[in-house]
């Protein structure tokens, strides 16, 4: 991971807490290849090196606008292996996502059409303002889901309703992805930064090795069957007893103070 982007926009609100912005906002924010490679370096960096960081929370440039997909205007004229390889990029991008050991937030700031809502269904969770939308617009372009739509959208909102959205390609507002479960909450558009960040903040201050094997046990147990899945997590919440934060979590309650978790 480096310092700055072409595509994207990196900051730090708080120690812990990494702030990626789709920095494109004069072409709708859309992913051409330079953001794939750029998205795929930094979800790279996280895998391989993730004790900087405790949270994530991914947003897009400007006021409308989240992600409105791969650029069409980039991928105009392209042949079918030019097309093929740009899209193996984005396939790494979303495997990235969804490999990574720490939480990923979406904040939805805006309108997340085919790759853009595939890119927020591939996060842990996602908060949306009033006014975004969201869409899988592929099967109208002669193409279908292929950044993990298919698999995320069913996990979400059940397979009967992400049929229909799928092939349909029709837009659903805020609202719906609220009561579909695809996103957590819905808020203003100038309270949605400040409600992303005060739940990402909770999450920073928790003890990190805790929420890494959570996560860890969460997306093992939900590929396989129940009994399976709990031994998975007894395997997960063993690794964390012997470790300093899980000692420094029991004095600080009975200390009555805050915990100062170090991620060892």
């Amino acid at each position: 991971m480096t310092e700055s982007y072409e595509t994207l926009l990196l900051e730090e609100p708080e120690p812990g807490l990494l702030l990626v912005t789709l920095n494109r906002p004069n072409a709708a924010n859309a992913m051409n290849t330079q953001m794939g490679i750029d998205m795929e370096d930094v979800f790279r960096s996280l895998l391989v090196s993730p004790a900087r960081y405790r949270c994530v929370v991914v947003t897009g440039a400007g006021e409308k606008i989240f992600c409105a997909g791969g650029d069409l205007k980039e991928r105009n004229g392209m042949t079918d292996q030019q097309w093929q390889d740009q899209h193996a990029i984005f396939e790494r991008v979303m495997l990235g996502i969804v490999d990574c050991p720490i939480p990923v937030i979406a904040a939805v700031n805006g309108a997340a059409f085919g790759g853009g809502t595939e890119m927020v269904g591939c996060m842990d969770f996602a908060y949306a303002s009033t006014n975004a939308r969201f869409a899988l617009t592929e099967v109208s372009l002669g193409i279908m889901p292929g950044g993990a739509g298919t698999q995320t959208m069913p996990r979400a909102v059940g397979p009967r309703r992400a049929k229909e959205i799928i092939f349909t390609a029709k837009p659903f507002t805020a609202e719906e992805a609220l009561e579909w479960g695809f996103v957590n909450k819905v808020v203003a558009p100038e309270a949605l930064m400040d409600a992303v960040m005060e739940t990402a903040g909770r999450i920073v201050a928790n003890a990190p090795l805790s929420i890494k094997q959570a996560k860890k046990s969460i997306e093992l147990g939900l590929r396989t069957d129940l009994r399976t899945g709990m031994f998975l997590e007894i395997e997960a919440y063993n690794r964390l007893i012997p470790t300093e934060d899980r000692h420094e979590g029991v004095l600080a309650f009975n200390e009555k103070r805050k915990a100062d978790f170090k991620g060892r």
